[in-house]
C-alpha cells in the first residue's frame, strides 16, 4: 500500500506519523512545498514581537526525524498535478525543476491555505510584507529590530493582523490598523466584544481605521504612504494580513468537489468525493457540529486533530471526526478573547429561534491582587434553553473560562444547567458565584 501525502506541515504530518503507528509496513511519502515540516505558524507573530527567539521552537520535529520512523518525506518538492483516474501525481522539484510522476493507493490532500494578497496598487514594492511562512517571520523579526523603521502599518484586522499589533507595539513602533469592514473580527466575534477590544486598541494607542479601503502604497523604491478611499497615512513597513485562501489550485479539472472559496469538501472521515483521495486542514472544510453545511475553518486545532483522524482511516479504519464548534481565541494587546458555538450572526443565519445575553462582572475577589472585568455573551435557543454560542472578553482568565462553555455546548447543556454548575471557587480564581454562573442564571 502506498500512500502519498501532499503537505507536510500540520494535519499531513499528523495524518503520515498517526499511519505509521498504526501500519508499520505501510509505504509513506510526503511531499513538501517549503523546505520545512511540521511547522506551527500561529507563533509566527510572538517570534516577530520578539518573545523567543529560536525560530526552531515552532517546529515539532524535523523531516530527519519522520524519516527515521520510515517516512520518505522530500522537501521543496511541490505536486503540481493529480490524475484521480490512474492514480497518479505530477511533481516539481523546485530546487531543480525537474518534473517526474509518482503513483499512489491512496492519496492524502494536506495543502494549507497561503495569504491573500489584496488587489492594491504597488503592494510589490519593498518593506510590504506577508506573515504566513518561516521566511516571512525572520524578515519581519529583523524589520523589528531597524529603528529607522518607526511606523507600521497592518492591513486586516483578524486574527494575524491583530497579532502582530502587539508584536508590533513589543519594539515601540507606531501601529495603524486598517479594516475594510465596519469592525474588527466581525466573522468571529459578535459587536459587544469587538467593541471592548476596539477600545483596547485606541487606549493603547493604535490607529485603528474602520471601513478603510487601502487602494495603493506610495514610495520610491520602498513604502511610504497607506493610500485609502480617504486619506494618506505614513508607513515605514506595511504587514498584508488579509486572510488566507485553500492552496487547491492545482486541483482543477480533477473532479474534486469544493466550496466557494477553493475549500475541498470531505466528510466526517475526511474524504473527498473522489475515492481514495482524503483531505485536512486548511485546504479542507470540517463538519461544524452545529451548522448542517461543510464549514471552512481554519485552525491549527482543527488541521491536526482531523489529520490525526485520516491517518487512522488511511490505516484501514472508518473513525470519524465528530466535528468542530470553531472555538478560537485571540490577545490583543492586554485583553483577551475567546469564542465557541455560534455568533449571533450565525444562529440568525440558520433561522435559530435563539436569545442573547450579555453579562459583565469581576473575574474574581475584589481582596486578592489582580480584579479585572470579564463579560460574556451567551447565544441559546429560546424555547429549550440548550446553550448555542458563547464569548468572553476580559484582561484575565477569559479563554479558559470559554474552553468551560466549549464543553457545555458540546454537551447541549440548558442555561438552567450552567447557572449552578459546580465551578472551582478560590478568592485568586473566581467569585463565589462565578460568572460563568451568572450569566446561565440571569439567562434563564
Amino acid at each position: 500500500m502506498r500512500i502519498i501525502i501532499i503537505g507536510g506541515i500540520a494535519s499531513g504530518m499528523s495524518a503520515a506519523a498517526k499511519l505509521r503507528r498504526l501500519d508499520k509496513e505501510a509505504e509513506i511519502k510526503v511531499y513538501e512545498k517549503t523546505p520545512i515540516v511540521s511547522f506551527g505558524a500561529c507563533g509566527l507573530p510572538y517570534f516577530v514581537g520578539g518573545f523567543f527567539d529560536n525560530e526552531n521552537q515552532m517546529i515539532a520535529r524535523s523531516p530527519e526525524k519522520f524519516r527515521e520512523t520510515g517516512i520518505d518525506i522530500s522537501v521543496e518538492h511541490e505536486v503540481i498535478g493529480v490524475d484521480t483516474k490512474n492514480k497518479k501525481v505530477t511533481v516539481k522539484n523546485l530546487k531543480t525543476d525537474e518534473v517526474f510522476e509518482d503513483n499512489y493507493d491512496k492519496l492524502m490532500i494536506a495543502t494549507g491555505a497561503s495569504a491573500i494578497i489584496p488587489p492594491i496598487k504597488n503592494f510589490n514594492i519593498d518593506n510590504v510584507h506577508t506573515l504566513k511562512s518561516m521566511e516571512d517571520g525572520k524578515i519581519l523579526k529583523e524589520k523589528m529590530k531597524d529603528n529607522s523603521i518607526k511606523k507600521v502599518a497592518i492591513i486586516g484586522a483578524g486574527f494575524i493582523g491583530l497579532e502582530a499589533v502587539e508584536a508590533a507595539r513589543e519594539h515601540k513602533k507606531e501601529v495603524s490598523v486598517f479594516q475594510l469592514e465596519d469592525r474588527i473580527l466581525k466573522e468571529v466575534f459578535d459587536k459587544e466584544v469587538t467593541d471592548l477590544l476596539e477600545q483596547e486598541l485606541r487606549d493603547k494607542g493604535v490607529n485603528l481605521y474602520l471601513n478603510s479601503t487601502v487602494t495603493e502604497l506610495k514610495g520610491e523604491g520602498k513604502v511610504t504612504k497607506v493610500v485609502t478611499q480617504n486619506e494618506e497615512v505614513d508607513a515605514d513597513l506595511v504587514i498584508l494580513a488579509t486572510g488566507v485562501r485553500p492552496n487547491t489550485s492545482f486541483l482543477k479539472d480533477t473532479g474534486i468537489e469544493m466550496i466557494k472559496n477553493g475549500a475541498i469538501i470531505v466528510d466526517k472521515e475526511g474524504k473527498t468525493s473522489i475515492e481514495d483521495i482524503y483531505s485536512a486542514g486548511d485546504c479542507a472544510t470540517v463538519t461544524h457540529i452545529l451548522k448542517p453545511e461543510p464549514t471552512y475553518i481554519p485552525l491549527a486545532t482543527v488541521a491536526n486533530k482531523f489529520g490525526r483522524v485520516v491517518g487512522e482511516n488511511l490505516g484501514g479504519k472508518t473513525l470519524e471526526y465528530e466535528g468542530s464548534l470553531g472555538s478560537a481565541c485571540i490577545k490583543v494587546l492586554d485583553m483577551e478573547a475567546g469564542r465557541t458555538g455560534l455568533t449571533e450572526n450565525e444562529a440568525s443565519n440558520l433561522g435559530i429561534d435563539f436569545k442573547t445575553v450579555f453579562v459583565t462582572d469581576k473575574n474574581q475577589t475584589d481582596y486578592y491582587p489582580g480584579q479585572e472585568e470579564i463579560a460574556i455573551k451567551l447565544i441559546y435557543n429560546a424555547k429549550t434553553k440548550v446553550i448555542l454560542g458563547a464569548q468572553v472578553v476580559g484582561k484575565k482568565d477569559a479563554v479558559q473560562r470559554t474552553n468551560a462553555l466549549a464543553v457545555a455546548i458540546y454537551a447541549k447543556l440548558t442555561t438552567e444547567q450552567l447557572g449552578m454548575m459546580d465551578f472551582c471557587y478560590s478568592p485568586p480564581f473566581s467569585r463565589t458565584w462565578d460568572i460563568l454562573n451568572r450569566v446561565g442564571n440571569v439567562a434563564k
